[in-house]
């Protein structure tokens, strides 16, 4: 039990921690949010509760897409739906708004950037994809839609919706929706590399 703690429960719960500081900071960057948290900010508008227990309703929501979709929860799904939306509001509890333009600038890279480092933990331990990517798998399976192309679908439809919510759409909405891929992958290359340098495992085999 110890060892997998350590290998995979820690990094995904850390990752997870991670993403919800992420969405903190983009909040509080007031420049535009990423489609999905477009979509959570502006639930939580209309039903009066916070950003991050807007995404765990959200969450729960999305679940039930599920079943149609015949896709199976584990408990990565689980812990994505019940650690990110808290974190995101611990952080926003801590974190001050913000004036200074320069700033909020850095505060919405180093949020995108965080949702790279975050990712990179804790997708690699395999306890089952989030709420949201499991309806693109399911998509994808079910209807033999490409993965890209059923992204697309159910972020417009979030990006959509949540502007018409109130949620903030901005620039900052598109260098979110055009940075995150790349530096996700970018992060998940870096932390390969040095897993393969610390153990000598090739990824593939990890």
């Amino acid at each position: 039990m110890s060892a997998f703690f350590l290998k995979r429960l820690f990094p995904l719960l850390l990752g997870f921690v991670i993403w919800g500081l992420a969405v903190a900071l983009q909040v509080r960057a007031e420049l535009g949010l990423s489609p999905w948290d477009v979509f959570h900010q502006g639930l939580g508008f209309r039903l009066g509760i916070t950003i991050g227990m807007a995404g765990v309703v959200t969450s729960v929501g999305v679940l039930l897409l599920w079943i149609p979709l015949r896709m199976k929860p584990g408990i990565g799904t689980v812990l994505n739906a019940l650690v990110i939306g808290p974190s995101a509001d611990l952080f926003l509890l801590i974190l001050p708004p913000i004036d200074d333009l320069l700033l909020r600038w850095v505060f919405l890279l180093l949020g995108i950037l965080l949702m790279g480092v975050g990712s990179a933990l804790y997708l690699p331990a395999r306890l089952g994809t989030g709420p949201r990517d499991g309806v693109m798998v399911g998509l994808n399976r079910k209807f033999g839609f490409s993965i890209r192309f059923a992204r697309t679908i159910v972020e417009v439809c979030a990006l959509v919706i949540g502007w018409f919510l109130g949620g903030t759409v901005g620039l900052g909405t598109l260098v979110a929706a055009i940075g995150i891929g790349p530096t996700i992958q970018a992060c998940l290359q870096i932390r390969h590399r040095l897993v393969e340098r610390m153990t000598g495992i090739p990824q593939g085999a990890i």
